[in-house]
């Protein structure tokens, strides 16, 4: 007879805070939100602390290199989606890793030969109006000139004009040397106001073009996550099939953090991954491994070598997988039973496991609960989908905004490793589906609302780091006539035009 367990699968809606104590010192702007990635030992600091405790999903219509860009400015991590060949995702990595706030390597570049409709084109498809003139028209090439919106009259000038007649050329322009300061480059920026300025190397190739915009950009991103060398952390997908040719190409591309994605995540499989990983770079390269919903599965991919583990199974927006086959449990259920599995391991060994809550938010103050209830950090996919630095289009469908946003177990994703039980390489049926998401414009403008959100609720619970809300914050159950309640309810909303 089959193992049945007592309690019953709950999901994040079934709970609300009870508020704590606020004390004066209880307040926003002293609220910390950082908090462990991966594992280290009570009392130290661990490898690598978030500033703010999320992370992009492993998904091919969510975390791309732009994404992880941003998201890594504002104090998170993305995972580069694996489902795509090793070269690729390898290139998505070396591309955050080599954006340095303030350096900005060039997306519109031209030769002299182009003419000003190949100018008007390209501002169109990149929306910047400073391009490159450099000999080859790559990012990189020598640079021989430079053209902005001043440089030409539309309305005026002919569309065949070549661009080496218009350009400012390189004997006219101010340029920086590669191995300037970004303190350096913007003093040369203010001395002899300019709005952009080319950085170049030893043999006068493009390496950068420096704005003066983005010196205001980077004193607004007071938590970016960067390693020593200032670079941005980056995290990438990896499954348990093509694993010893990946993981040393993203190793190779500067890859910070690996994370085994997977469905279910306790398996032979998953074991052997992450003991050739270790094994193989000494345990220098880390990993997270996952997803898992119980005691058992934390504690054996543990014992396997993570260095975090991925807590959820069926409860994402776009996952199917307890609808096909009736496998998963509860987010909150999940949560708290790994998350006392972790603090048991806590106490046996003085190790600490970071986990993370990957699917069941729906709401901003889901991901408190969320935290509240043992996880170190969330994993969000349709959060992030419905920002302009997602990898997906905007769609205007009817009179509604778009982005579109499908799961890895979708026959679109053709992600067949991350559903895999051996045997032939397909995918077998779905377990995600294809769908849209509201579109909200830039992250940023988000994550500043979520986070004040965050922050809010926190004082209220009377706490200020998410160690402390875990400590104190008190929870209780709701029956479904109070989640009624707690809605707008028995009053007339007014219409607004």
């Amino acid at each position: 007879m089959a193992i049945f367990l007592n309690n019953v699968s709950r999901t994040f809606g079934e709970y609300l805070l009870i508020p704590g104590l606020t004390t004066k010192g209880c307040i926003p702007t002293n609220v910390s939100l950082k908090t462990p990635l991966v594992k280290h030992h009570w009392g130290e600091k661990s490898a690598v602390m978030l500033n703010i405790p999320f992370v992009s999903a492993i998904m091919q219509s969510v975390s791309g290199p732009e994404l992880g860009i941003e998201l890594a400015r504002n104090g998170g991590l993305s995972f580069i989606f694996g489902s795509q060949p090793i070269e690729n995702q390898a290139e998505m990595v070396r591309k955050v890793k080599k954006f340095k706030a303030g350096f900005v390597i060039s997306d519109s570049n031209l030769t002299p030969e182009n003419t000003l409709a190949d100018v008007l084109k390209l501002v169109e498809t990149t929306g910047h109006s400073t391009i490159g003139v450099t000999q080859d028209g790559t990012p990189n090439g020598k640079l021989l000139g430079l053209v902005t919106s001043r440089d030409y009259r539309v309305e005026k000038d002919s569309k065949d004009k070549k661009v080496k007649e218009f350009m400012t050329p390189f004997a006219k322009l101010i340029v920086g040397k590669v191995g300037l300061t970004l303190s350096e480059t913007n003093q040369i920026i203010w001395e002899h106001k300019l709005n952009t300025l080319p950085v170049i190397d030893e043999n006068d190739n493009l390496a950068y073009f420096v704005f003066r915009k983005d010196y205001d950009n980077h004193r607004e991103n007071p938590n970016e996550l960067s390693a020593e060398d200032k670079s941005l952390l980056i995290g990438a997908g990896i499954n348990t099939r093509d694993y010893k040719e990946r993981v040393p190409a993203l190793v190779e591309a500067g890859a910070d953090v690996l994370c085994i994605d997977s469905s279910d995540g306790y398996s032979e499989w998953q074991k052997e991954t992450l003991t050739w990983i270790k094994k193989e770079y000494n345990g220098k390269v880390l990993v997270g491994a996952g997803n898992v919903v119980d005691k058992e599965g934390f504690l054996y991919l543990v014992g396997a070598g993570a260095d975090f583990v991925k807590v959820g199974i069926g409860g994402g927006s776009i996952c199917i997988t307890r609808e096909q086959k009736g496998i998963g449990r509860g987010q909150a259920t999940a949560i708290i039973d790994v998350a006392q599995a972790r603090d048991e391991y806590l106490k046996k060994t003085g190790v600490y496991i970071p986990i993370c809550s990957d699917g069941g938010i729906v709401h901003d103050y889901h991901m408190v609960l969320a935290l509240a209830m043992g996880a170190d950090f969330l994993m969000m996919g349709r959060y992030f989908a419905r920002f302009d630095e997602s990898p997906t289009k905007v769609l205007r469908i009817k009179n509604n905004y778009v982005k579109e946003y499908w799961g890895e177990g979708s026959n679109r994703a053709q992600n067949w490793q991350r559903y895999d039980m051996g045997g032939t390489e397909n995918l077998k049926f779905e377990e995600g589906v294809d769908s849209y998401v509201p579109y909200a414009g830039k992250m940023k403008d988000n994550l500043i609302t979520t986070l004040g959100k965050i922050k809010a609720t926190m004082c209220s619970c009377g706490s200020i780091t998410i160690p402390e809300l875990q400590k104190n914050a008190k929870i209780t159950l709701v029956s479904s006539t109070s989640i009624v309640e707690g809605g707008a309810h028995d009053v007339i909303l007014k219409e607004h035009n």
